[in-house]
């Protein structure tokens, strides 16, 4: 099956966020503008339209306005008018001369890292933004051409309740949003701020409290006309996010740029994380695994599970070769009992599975079971 999606990786920012464990470095002109020539060289190799394009950091508005352009021209040849075409941002790195050149280089869609509208949050989570930057950055992209604009927020830091967790989501409801993701703070052991964790236990909050969060999440957006379609992902009727579906889908992908990741006929790869390396080699490769059928139906179930529509099994045997519930037969009887799954059921007959309220709060045991 042939990839109709490509991720393309920025790793430059401005600064390193106290909670990021992905791969990305300080930004400097000279090695950004040996790396976008790079990118170009290897975007040159990509033929026809593609069906979505992200580009993820980092932060590529980190780029300069002269380096943006440079990059964006060679992606014209892949878009068409059904691309789905989108690019992270984050709020101070954002102008109106980025966005124009946004609007007319074919991106669609807007991503843009506010993750809280209050300068103590941001303080703590080691942001180089603050809440009036996060306001401004909306009303400028909400100015343009762009109608599919979509925000991150974040939240289970220490210094949060409920309450205030509800007032960011508020301020996100003044503006006419498409699309939301919520994420709740998760530390893994190479981020900065996972030092301070072990100094200060409290730094994330206990699970009851992140499980009341997000059920406010849940029930408030839903009241704003933002439905979840994925576990951390919300959006009006006609705006999810369909890269991010692809992925859900466990459909093939290619990745573009240093630790990019692809997946293309069962075969996943990951880019060496290193920037000189790309820059003299283009992606060499320090991860590849071929997944047996059986793997690859088992993460197929695993990813779908995640999202409100759930599994269908005629779906998963068309799509894995597989009946759902001859390979998933132990995992189905252990969401069964402990109550995080509902019946699809089509005509007294059982045509599918997906997660109940309980589900979405242990999405990922879910997916572990389905593995």
């Amino acid at each position: 099956m042939q990839a109709e999606s490509c991720y393309i990786h920025i790793p430059f920012c401005r600064a390193k966020c106290g909670y990021c464990s992905f791969f990305s470095d300080t930004y400097k002109s000279g090695i950004a503008l040996s790396y976008v020539d790079a990118l170009k060289k290897k975007i040159a190799g990509v033929d026809g339209r593609l069906k979505t394009i992200f580009i993820g950091g980092g932060t590529p508005s980190v780029l300069s306005l002269s380096l943006l352009k440079r990059f964006l021209k060679c992606l014209k040849k892949n878009i068409s008018s059904h691309t789905e075409f989108t690019i992270e941002v984050n709020p101070e790195s954002l102008t109106k001369d980025k966005l124009s050149l946004f609007s007319d280089s074919g991106v669609n869609r807007l991503s843009i890292g506010v993750q809280s509208f209050f300068d103590n949050k941001l303080k703590n989570l080691g942001r180089i933004h603050d809440g009036q930057c996060s306001r401004k950055a909306l009303e400028l992209a909400l100015k343009t051409k762009l109608n599919n604009i979509s925000i991150d927020l974040m939240f289970g830091i220490f210094c949060e309740t409920k309450k205030t967790w509800l007032d960011d989501l508020k301020v996100a409801s003044r503006y006419p949003l498409a699309h939301i993701s919520c994420y709740n703070l998760v530390l893994e052991e190479k981020c900065p701020l996972y030092q301070k964790k072990k100094l200060k236990k409290s730094y994330i909050l206990e699970d009851n409290i992140l499980a009341d969060m997000y059920k406010t999440a849940v029930s408030f957006l839903k009241e704003q006309g933002l439905e979840r379609y994925e576990v951390s992902n919300f959006s009006r009727n006609g705006f999810q996010c369909r890269h991010n579906l692809n992925y859900w889908q466990n459909n093939p992908f290619f990745g573009i740029g240093a630790s990019a990741v692809s997946y293309i006929d069962g075969v996943r790869k990951k880019s060496e994380s290193n920037i000189r390396s790309f820059i003299k080699e283009g992606n060499r490769f320090d991860f590849q695994e071929k997944l047996p059928a059986k793997k690859r139906a088992k993460e197929t179930a695993a990813l779908k599970i995640r999202t409100a529509e759930g599994i269908n099994f005629s779906w998963f045997k068309d799509k894995t070769g597989f009946d759902f519930l001859s390979i998933e037969s132990g995992a189905y009887s252990y969401l069964k009992e402990n109550k995080m799954i509902v019946d699809i059921k089509s005509n007294k007959r059982t045509t599918g599975i997906k997660l109940n309220n309980r589900g979405f709060l242990f999405s990922d045991i879910a997916s572990i079971n389905l593995l």
